[in-house]
């Protein structure tokens, strides 16, 4: 199927390079920040919110969708800044990659890398990507993989066997046991995806099984309001997502009133444009900072 491609640029960026460096006042603050013991608690929540606060927390969408609009193509690419209370620490990239086959199955390739700058590297060094296939008609997961080069080294993958309805969790050589999933049962990133197909509605419900192959869980969130919102020098009309944390853990787990919000562009594609906690450590807020190779709605056949 042909596909008409558009690019929208949000604002300059060079692929491969980080953004600007906070000034040096900015990096003397955050040391004085970290040195007390909430610097691990910082950086674990930097990681995981780069790794799995689009994905994790948007595990949101119905089990069925109508029409199968599919809004996004191969060649799409996001990026996102994090910022600390004023002060940029990571930034993170979400990619559409060419379609593949695995195991006869044409696929969907999700990518998203994350990285803390150097400033925060010397606390807690984030390097991860993780690498998700889902069908074409992105009713399910196929596989998942999850590289860790920062502070902790990982080689996460996750298989799944759709005739017996189980995942499976590795890491390195180690091998966990099976585990049941529901079916339709998508990964912590392609549900994201699979998020971006359905039409949003203020006060609706969302809910979808996820599995990050040591657990399945029903995630659910509330479409709380519709807004328009700025985000560098853009102005977008959204909806406002928030997501029920119980199934987070974590830095949220530890937080008394943590709280996860998320704002989705309303046109239809469902593209987040804003991320926004507040945990013990702090206010955390990941923006979009520019979007290229972004398609019209499609309707699969």
């Amino acid at each position: 199927m042909n596909r008409t491609t558009k690019t929208r640029k949000l604002e300059s960026t060079k692929e491969g390079k980080g953004f600007d460096e906070p000034p040096f006042s900015f990096r003397v603050f955050l040391l004085s920040c970290l040195r007390d013991n909430r610097s691990f608690l910082l950086m674990r929540f930097l990681s995981l919110l780069l790794v799995n606060l689009f994905i994790l927390s948007l595990s949101l969408a119905p089990c069925y969708a109508e029409g199968k609009r599919i809004p996004f193509s191969p060649g799409e690419k996001l990026f996102f800044e994090v910022r600390w209370a004023f002060i940029p620490a990571a930034e993170g990239v979400l990619e559409i990659l060419p379609m593949e086959t695995i195991d006869g199955v044409t696929c969907y390739h999700f990518s998203m890398t994350s990285r803390t700058y150097e400033f925060v590297d010397v606390f807690y060094k984030v390097r991860d990507r993780v690498d998700a296939f889902a069908d074409a008609g992105m009713t399910r997961s196929i596989l998942y993989k999850k590289a860790q080069d920062g502070k902790r080294k990982r080689r996460v993958s996750v298989d799944f066997d759709w005739e017996k309805l189980q995942s499976r969790y590795s890491n390195f050589d180690q091998r966990a046991e099976f585990v049941s999933i529901l079916p339709g049962s998508f990964d912590p990133l392609s549900v994201f995806y699979a998020f971006r197909l359905f039409h949003l509605k203020e006060g609706e419900e969302l809910k979808a099984p996820v599995t990050d192959g040591k657990k399945c869980v029903v995630g659910r969130a509330k479409v709380i309001k519709r807004e328009k919102i700025k985000v560098k020098d853009a102005v977008y009309d959204t909806f406002l997502v928030e997501p029920d944390i119980d199934q987070l853990g974590g830095v949220f787990e530890k937080s008394k009133n943590a709280k996860l919000q998320i704002w989705v562009t309303a046109d239809g594609s469902s593209i987040p444009v804003r991320v926004k906690s507040e945990v013990v450590v702090g206010s955390f807020v990941a923006e979009l900072v520019s979007a290229t190779g972004l398609t019209p709605l499609q309707v699969s056949k």
